[in-house]
């Protein structure tokens, strides 16, 4: 059963005298516990995508369904992790986590949270005493917090060295399925999509819209190295190639 369906038949940016057409078309379904991964080249719509379903940007032709419910705006049930942390800088690392406006500040779950994503021993520290990786875990604990059905993940890893990348990477999916979250992520990681996600949309340019979907039917944890990885990665390079 899906928890979010999403259509965009036309999304347009004004410039000058003209519009010019970002999204056009878009239409995919993603399912509870699911991960979804958008791949395509720069400027296709990748993150205008993410920011509709986010609720952030309302100004298109379509709708997006959570739980079969229309919906238009930010919504606590999805959740957002960006490709900077976020954090705010004058509140400790547990206070961002809990930032939560008008709703309380629950510390058990923020607990938990910190616990889950390896920040346990760091919940009195400020951001400035954070690594960009401490930093992109907090954004991720921060952005669970909610307890969300859906949870965007705007290319949160690219900003990171190989090996944090790597680590964070696992733990995201491992976080997620404990709490059977499903995921959308942006990525311009081929690889990274293909080792997280259930399915790859390969999105075209000049308007985005969906021109391959790819399943990646291979269990969890997959191996970086596997035969059957770097099949499904060629796959998706392939298709890349032929867009460009």
């Amino acid at each position: 059963m899906s928890v979010l369906t999403v259509t965009v038949r036309a999304k347009r940016f004004p410039r000058g005298q003209w519009d010019l057409p970002v999204l056009q078309d878009v239409h995919f379904e993603l399912a509870a516990g699911r991960v979804l991964g958008l791949v395509g080249a720069s400027g296709c719509g990748k993150s205008t995508l993410l920011r509709i379903v986010a609720g952030l940007d309302p100004d298109f032709d379509g709708e997006v369904r959570l739980d079969g419910r229309a919906r238009r705006g930010p919504d606590r049930e999805i959740g957002v992790v960006f490709q900077e942390p976020r954090l705010f800088p004058w509140l400790t690392v547990a206070e961002n986590v809990g930032f939560d406006l008008g709703q309380g500040h629950d510390e058990a779950w923020v607990a938990t949270l910190l616990r889950e994503v390896g920040l346990a021993e760091l919940g009195d520290a400020l951001p400035r005493q954070l690594s960009g990786g401490q930093a992109q875990r907090a954004a991720i604990a921060r952005a669970l917090y909610t307890r969300p059905r859906v949870l965007l993940l705007d290319e949160p890893f690219s900003a990171l060295d190989a090996f944090t990348r790597m680590r964070l990477q696992d733990l995201v999916r491992e976080v997620a399925a404990r709490h059977g979250t499903s995921l959308i992520l942006v990525t311009h990681d081929v690889e990274e999509a293909v080792l997280l996600a259930d399915r790859v949309l390969v999105l075209g340019a000049a308007p985005g819209r969906v021109v391959r979907r790819i399943d990646v039917p291979l269990v969890h944890p997959r191996g970086r190295d596997s035969a059957a990885v770097a099949d499904l990665r060629g796959e998706v390079l392939r298709e890349l190639e032929r867009l460009s």
